[in-house]
């Protein structure tokens, strides 16, 4: 029995049980253990792919597994907390029982955007759409921006159905966006080659240390910004020659 050929799988596993947990944790309304599973979870989802290629073990098994996993971790558990934010949201619309659930709009994104990612062959190197691991964590951490802000103003925003639905909304676009991504691996040791990406992990990491919480949404915001910035400079570059 080869047994190196199953640990990828056994990663890939885990990051499923953490999404499990976190679901749990989401029932309970305890949303900060629920962020930490996630991450956990997410921190899984990247090794399993790095053990499965330092093994030379990589398949088919091993992309469904991925997939079915983060479908869990990163696509229903974020639509669940948009269905507790939605459920505790000012009645502006409606208050209608039902309107919580359009939060799972975020889950049918989710699942169509790693049904995608399954097969199409321009992501091998980067991202077309924001990946539902950056999603959930844009998702999860309003409620703990919530609960630890002080602002009036924040309070105000993110209990405003008509927000929480324009948030639900722009999540499920972005994910399947034909919006080109850097991605943040690094495949060669060199800081010409991953300035922009080193650029953006010391740029995250000071508005993790100012913000805290409230940095983890500004920095999603500006991945997507700084990508879609440095595909024009790469376009006219290319315009040039």
């Amino acid at each position: 029995m080869n047994i190196k050929k199953h640990i990828p799988n056994s990663i890939t596993l885990l990051n499923l049980l953490c999404g499990c947990i976190a679901m749990v944790f989401v029932s309970n309304s305890d949303f900060e253990m629920a962020f930490y599973f996630v991450c956990l979870g997410i921190f899984l989802d990247f090794f399993d792919g790095f053990f499965a290629r330092l093994l030379k073990v990589s398949g088919p098994l091993g992309l469904q597994l991925d997939s079915l996993a983060d479908m869990v971790t990163s696509g229903l558990v974020p639509g669940y907390v948009m269905y507790f934010l939605l459920s505790n949201s000012q009645h502006e619309i409606s208050a209608s029982p039902m309107l919580p659930y359009l939060g799972f709009i975020i889950t049918m994104g989710s699942c169509y955007r790693l049904a995608v990612f399954n097969i199409d062959t321009r992501q091998t190197n980067s991202f077309i759409g924001l990946p539902t691991p950056a999603n959930a964590l844009f998702i999860l951490s309003l409620p703990l921006v919530l609960k630890y802000s002080d602002s009036l103003f924040i309070l105000e925003v993110l209990t405003n159905q008509w927000v929480l639905l324009a948030i639900t909304l722009f999540s499920a676009y972005i994910l399947n966006a034909e919006i080109p991504l850097f991605s943040l691996k690094v495949k060669k040791f060199s800081l010409k080659h991953n300035a922009l990406q080193i650029v953006f992990l010391l740029f995250s990491f000071l508005l993790l240390i100012f913000f805290q919480y409230a940095g983890i949404p500004l920095i999603i915001i500006s991945y997507v910004l700084l990508s879609i910035v440095s595909n024009k400079y790469l376009l006219d570059e290319k315009k040039k020659r």
